[in-house]
């Protein structure tokens, strides 16, 4: 039996899918004289769009009680929280370590019922 707030695991990849989107491209389009400086803000709003891709299909596919898909799950969003903690620490990476947090709490509360066959 499915409980009532597995949707706010789903909807909460969704959120930081966005989150991750928005910061994405706008990385990819700022403008920078230095061509270095640009080639860094491409690969790291590359980076960031394909993590957001990686938390869309997350939220797609978590309720679908397939194990992979919850320890891919789990996977992004603890690599997602570690490499935010070791880079420079200033308020948007607190929330969004606290917005990782919060979905990866999610997922262990509810592990039981997405990962039932």
């Amino acid at each position: 039996m499915k409980h009532n707030l597995t949707p706010l695991v789903r909807y909460s990849f969704f959120f930081t899918a966005l989150v991750l989107a928005v910061f994405g491209v706008n990385s990819l389009m700022r403008f920078n004289p230095s061509p270095d400086i640009r080639a860094i803000y491409m690969v790291y709003g590359t980076l960031v769009l394909g993590d957001a891709l990686a938390m869309l299909l997350c939220g797609f596919f978590i309720n679908r009680t397939i194990p992979a898909v919850f320890w891919f799950a789990v996977t992004i969003l603890s690599l997602n929280i570690l490499l935010t903690i070791f880079d420079q620490i200033g308020l948007i990476d607190l929330l969004f370590v606290l917005l990782n947090a919060s979905t990866l709490g999610l997922l262990a509360n509810f592990r039981k019922e997405l990962l039932s066959q």
